[in-house]
């Protein structure tokens, strides 16, 4: 049962307990556990069908749109039980980014970013919403390049762009818990590079806590603090990110590295 929890205080850790997903009596995740600190990068690595996008739409309760879901087990943000929150504050809270590029086409570049600040109230006055958007922007290193066309609208960006404009509207609302899945899967080198740099400046700089999905154990690599290996469900690693990339322990950790899974 959902309790009265109005707020939370950052910095957020996320503690994924004992965490099992059925989808239509089909298991997903069979009993992760493992946890995302603030400050830091968690990749979570893993062939499709692992379970990755599960772990993260579980977290932020997005799970519970789908027919037949069963979860037990427990997510645990900033010591408050997911599943005690109301999922739309949990939502204020823990903001993701998907795979493909998601702007809302009807609204402009401003609008785009300044839309859930507005429908929260975290801003007092037109100045104060402007500094929202443009901070919003810069974090998603995009403001530069939109800064003089704010009133157009998303499908005039590149895909890249567009992605870097979806980081920024979930940026907005200056949310403690970021995750990402696959943010950078259909968007080329130059787009990958700036929304990396993004992902790591806001662990380093605001104290986010990141879970990004990635297929990529190279981005992983180069962004992530901490890797979580997901395989048929289960967790078959997890660790500091040196220790996984150069001393895995679990021989499907190394076939996955090697490219062979």
């Amino acid at each position: 049962m959902e309790k009265a929890v109005t707020e939370l205080k950052p910095p957020l850790e996320v503690q994924i307990r004992e965490l099992r997903v059925k989808l239509e009596g089909r298991e997903i995740l069979k009993g992760v556990s493992l946890s995302a600190k603030p400050g830091a990068v968690t990749a979570v690595m893993g062939p499709s069908g692992s379970g990755k996008s599960t772990l993260l739409k579980t977290i932020n309760r997005l799970i519970e749109y789908y027919p037949g879901v069963e979860v037990e087990g427990d997510v645990v943000v900033g010591g408050v039980s997911a599943f005690e929150m109301d999922p739309y504050l949990l939502r204020r809270y823990v903001a993701m980014v998907f795979q493909t590029p998601n702007p809302f086409p009807h609204l402009t570049i401003y609008d785009n970013v300044a839309l859930g600040p507005r429908i929260h109230g975290l801003a007092k006055s037109k100045k104060e919403l402007d500094e929202i958007v443009r901070w919003a922007l810069e974090k998603a290193m995009l403001w530069d390049e939109v800064k003089d066309r704010l009133n157009d609208y998303p499908s005039k960006l590149s895909g890249g762009q567009q992605q870097r404009l979806s980081l920024a509207r979930a940026l907005a609302l200056r949310p403690p818990v970021l995750l990402l899945d696959e943010p950078t899967a259909n968007i080329d080198p130059v787009n990958t590079k700036k929304i990396e740099e993004a992902i790591i400046g806001l662990a380093r700089e605001e104290g986010t806590t990141v879970l990004i999905v990635t297929h990529t154990p190279q981005q992983a690599a180069r962004i992530s603090d901490y890797i979580a290996v997901l395989y048929e469900g289960r967790l078959v690693e997890w660790g500091p990110t040196k220790e996984v990339v150069l001393r895995p322990r679990h021989e499907i950790t190394r076939a996955y590295l090697k490219g062979e899974i």
